[in-house]
């Protein structure tokens, strides 16, 4: 890992071609993330949850026809939090984005959801859900630079120790290659080691990013205690995420992308991809390096995904931050 170091940002836009954008309510504990790709970018899709809740994702399947697509969506909201990929495609309709199909064109908004309902907001919305707004809104403020923590998709975020939030991370490699990832945690597992305040993800921390604490000197007896949300149910909890590089790939190497980003959710999460957690990773390859991995290039890809995922997901832990009728201590409460 000494040749490998964080990008410009640390974010998932270090990947040119991608810009990301929120929309959230306080008082809802919840939001939205749209993340747009100019241009369309190659994508699939790694499920590895026992309750994921998802939108447009057969066409991520490497057989299907449409191969690339114009944003995707991360939301909580449950179920409700699917109408969110309908703003996105008006604000892409609008500015004439999508695949043509007999004269018209139609964006391809791909998006999963995470359940935020029980975190202490307040959800009284009304007849209609707040979603498709967030949606359009998210699209219409997507840039380069973006916050993380309780923002957007990461606004009302759980776990089964800390508030969860929205974390982004990413990486050079030697080769040239960026790889970079973007994802909400809201997970029935732990982020942290037994009862202490250190990451699971530590050994792959760059720069203090999330605290600089590394690993504990004496591993804690209750160091390998599953600990989970003691309400968890199906449908309740989700870390939902994307991970990006600028290689080229086909949709296939992009599912082999996804499958890596999930070994992020294993290296930072304790338990993960539990009956109850929707576990989801897209894996996104714009191409814009034009690099062509060899065998070797392409297992150091899947590395540095797994790494770059788990040192996002402690990095939306760390950002965290205190709100009312929060359940929850943050991170740096502890």
């Amino acid at each position: 890992m000494a040749a490998w170091r964080a990008g410009s940002r640390n974010l998932i836009t270090d990947v040119a071609g991608i810009r990301v954008g929120h929309a959230d309510d306080g008082g809802l504990k919840s939001g939205t993330t749209a993340v747009i790709f100019d241009p369309p970018a190659v994508a699939s899709v790694s499920i590895l949850g026992g309750a994921p809740g998802t939108r447009e994702i057969a066409l991520l399947e490497p057989e299907s026809t449409v191969q690339a697509i114009d944003a995707l969506v991360l939301s909580g909201g449950s179920a409700f939090g699917l109408d969110a990929a309908a703003g996105v495609m008006a604000f892409l309709a609008e500015a004439g984005r999508g695949f043509e199909v007999a004269g018209t064109r139609i964006p391809i908004v791909p998006g999963a959801i995470l359940f935020d309902l029980a975190n202490g907001g307040d959800k009284a919305w009304g007849r209609y859900p707040p979603y498709r707004d967030f949606g359009y809104a998210a699209a219409a403020n997507a840039a380069e630079d973006f916050a993380i923590g309780n923002v957007g998709a990461g606004a009302g975020c759980t776990t089964a120790t800390v508030k969860g939030g929205l974390g982004s991370a990413s990486t050079l490699l030697e080769s040239g290659v960026t790889v970079a990832a973007l994802v909400a945690v809201n997970a029935v597992g732990s982020p942290l080691i037994g009862s202490s305040r250190h990451f699971w993800a530590a050994p792959f921390e760059v720069d203090g990013e999330f605290g600089g604490l590394g690993q504990p000197a004496k591993w804690p007896a209750d160091g390998v205690g599953v600990r989970t949300k003691l309400d968890a149910r199906p449908g309740g909890n989700t870390t939902i995420g994307i991970v990006a590089t600028d290689a080229v790939l086909d949709k296939a190497g992009a599912r082999r992308l996804a499958i890596a980003g999930q070994d992020g959710y294993a290296r930072a999460l304790w338990p993960a991809h539990t009956d109850l957690d929707g576990d989801l990773v897209f894996g996104v390859a714009t191409g814009g390096s034009a690099a062509v991995l060899d065998p070797r290039q392409r297992a150091e890809l899947g590395a540095a995904a797994a790494a770059t995922m788990a040192r996002a997901i402690a990095r939306g832990i760390f950002a965290a931050t205190s709100t009312r009728n929060d359940t929850l201590r943050t991170w740096s409460e502890l």
